[in-house]
């Protein structure tokens, strides 16, 4: 099977307008802001017209999760869908995770669009990991898109982000969902007033859009595995929230619930690790991405070395793609000119529950994840998307 064949039977981006990106999109035009950021794809679905609209971002929720799990979800299993355009179901796009997902459902761009092509990359020669923005380009110039919730305050919609106060001014919220007010909110209680308090602070006209992130179920993906115990209760958790804030938010608003990426129960039998296998470290200068999509920067002229040992070696468990077969194939959207080389030179989608990683350039606490995304699949990519009118 040729490297094109194989890219195209593997995965197929989210078409313009019908994925996490067109989230925002969508609550805008909801409100009556019809015009968009140039490149930035009208939503192919819609809800309900209001004056206020939640959006309520749950980060590690994946849909195929949710519904095997739908038992710990009562609230959310009763909240209905948008009807989409096209065949297949609401995704994010590739690489799925969240520093990429949550740039694009920032600026209403993918990947390629934005240049926040993983969750670690390579700047300058060393590892860069987007989440913790340690020693990085300054976030402002690295992703100069604006974003939508910059446009929703120059259109007279009062724009508010609850998140935890640690990510107040933070690199990633700085390039992916700078605009608005930020309301700290550490707790449960905090996060139902900041949206509360988002939403009686309307703009001119009346309009309010909030956008609120919930982060434990990823962290209870991640460290005990997306089925255990430990997730069903974080998804419990989450459940009761919403049904809290349903009950609490004013009569005519629109809330949204959505996700950023799935996970996959990734048992560490099947990693596959550079440090221990040197036929797949042979010609590798650095490995970014994520364990299950690595992007891999090579020596100069290993590149298709690279590639033909790692589709020998990785057999059937991944797609092996060179960063030029991965972009003509789409996976990262439209490609802006220079965001080219923020991809790795070579790219890697993990199938079934395996990993590939380098455990020299990873802390012991990843080494210990269960839980994993950022691949192909649609227990990674797949995502809810749920919406009630109060």
């Amino acid at each position: 099977m040729s490297s094109a064949v194989a890219a195209a039977a593997a995965y197929r981006p989210p078409a313009p307008g019908t994925g996490l990106d067109s989230v925002l999109p969508a609550a805008l035009r909801a409100l009556g802001v019809e015009d968009l950021p140039d490149g930035v794809a009208s939503a192919g679905w819609s809800l309900p017209e209001s004056r206020r609209v939640v959006v309520v971002l749950a980060d590690g929720l994946g849909a195929h999760q949710l519904r095997r799990g739908s038992g710990h979800a009562r609230t959310l299993s009763r909240l209905s869908s948008p009807d989409l355009p096209g065949p297949g179901g609401f995704a994010c796009g590739f690489p799925s995770t969240t520093a990429t997902s949550l740039t694009s459902l920032g600026t209403g761009l993918p990947a390629g669009g934005h240049g926040i092509v993983g969750w670690q990359t390579n700047y300058r020669g060393r590892l860069f990991n987007h989440l913790a923005w340690r020693d990085g380009p300054d976030p402002h110039s690295h992703q100069p898109a604006p974003t939508l919730l910059q446009h929703a305050g120059r259109r007279d919609v009062s724009m508010t982000t609850v998140s935890r106060p640690a990510y107040s001014g933070s690199g990633l919220t700085r390039a992916s969902l700078r605009g608005g007010a930020f309301l700290g909110a550490a707790d449960h209680a905090e996060r139902t007033q900041g949206v509360l308090q988002g939403l009686a602070q309307a703009g001119r006209r009346g309009r309010a859009l909030v956008y609120a992130y919930w982060d434990e179920i990823d962290k209870a993906g991640h460290v005990h595995g997306p089925d255990s115990l430990e997730w069903g209760e974080a998804v419990e958790t989450f459940d009761a929230w919403v049904a809290g804030l349903l009950g609490q938010v004013p009569e005519d608003t629109v809330v949204v619930v959505t996700a950023d990426h799935g996970m996959i129960e990734a048992p560490h039998a099947l990693r596959r690790d550079l440090a221990l296998e040197p036929e797949l470290g042979e010609g590798v200068e650095l490995l970014a991405g994520e364990p299950r999509a690595p992007q891999a920067w090579c020596r100069p002229g290993a590149v298709g070395d690279v590639v033909a040992a790692w589709r020998e070696e990785l057999g059937e468990s991944a797609v092996v793609l060179s960063r030029e077969e991965a972009v003509e194939a789409g996976w990262f959207g439209p490609v802006r000119d220079g965001y080219d080389t923020r991809i790795g030179e070579v790219v890697v989608a993990m199938l079934g529950q395996a990993t590939l990683l380098d455990s020299r350039a990873l802390r012991p606490e990843v080494l210990r994840l269960r839980g994993h995304h950022g691949s192909v699949t649609e227990a990674e990519t797949a995502v809810p998307l749920l919406v009630a009118t109060t």
